[in-house]
């Protein structure tokens, strides 16, 4: 069995999404003083690798702890999408290309290869995304969730979030932003796991998200 991590690292001085504030990493407890260590956590509900729930964008949307634990397991595939250039629509011809796969996944996750300018202002650029009958397609076909390696499913300059808020209207499922290593994944369908912290009425939550191959 192979496992490859997906998921970027927390730390003090790590991207977030314009306006957002950086997570604060404190110490509550030392070695020295209490004879362990703890540390207090300080940061917004979508930090780093994380994941969306219909109540990110909606009152009456369904929370990430109203899920059952198996929304956030299944069988997944990477959609390479690397050679669509900065600024333009990630299209259904990059779906078809891999054919019953497509629908035969829980999950999507679109490599755009974006997450190897983590850390950097590109990061906040003008990245690839799904058009309108790609996000159709999504909707219709009744996923757990999607997943990409960017910031956003929307373009970052997109305030009204107008796929997010179109994806959540139409269904229950979930989006994951922030991926990474899914260049490292393959073709093929794998056991992908995106387990988010259990939160009550939670909006949002950083996961720890892996692949499963072998």
């Amino acid at each position: 069995m192979r496992v490859i991590d997906l998921t970027h690292t927390i730390c003090e001085d790590m991207p977030v999404y314009p306006g957002t504030e950086k997570p604060k990493l404190l110490p509550a407890n030392s070695y020295e003083k209490d004879g362990f260590k703890e540390t207090r956590i300080s940061m917004f509900s979508h930090t780093g690798t994380h994941v969306d729930p219909p109540a990110h964008l909606y009152g009456d949307g369904k929370t990430l702890d109203s899920f059952p634990a198996e929304q956030f397991v299944g069988k997944a595939l990477v959609i390479d999408v690397r050679s669509v250039k900065t600024g333009e629509e990630i299209t259904m011809e990059h779906i078809k290309r891999y054919g019953d796969k497509a629908k035969e996944a829980d999950f999507l996750l679109f490599c755009l290869g974006w997450d190897a300018l983590w850390g950097t202002d590109e990061y906040f650029g003008d990245y690839p995304v799904i058009n309108e009958e790609a996000l159709d397609f999504i909707i219709q076909n009744g996923y757990k969730g999607i997943g990409f390696d960017v910031i956003g499913l929307d373009p970052i300059r997109d305030e009204n979030l107008t796929r997010h808020k179109k994806l959540f209207e139409r269904c229950d499922m979930i989006n994951i932003e922030n991926l990474k290593n899914l260049h490292l994944v393959g073709d093929e369908l794998f056991l992908f796991c995106a387990l988010p912290i259990k939160v009550k009425d939670s909006d949002g939550a950083p996961i720890r998200a892996v692949a499963i191959l072998g």
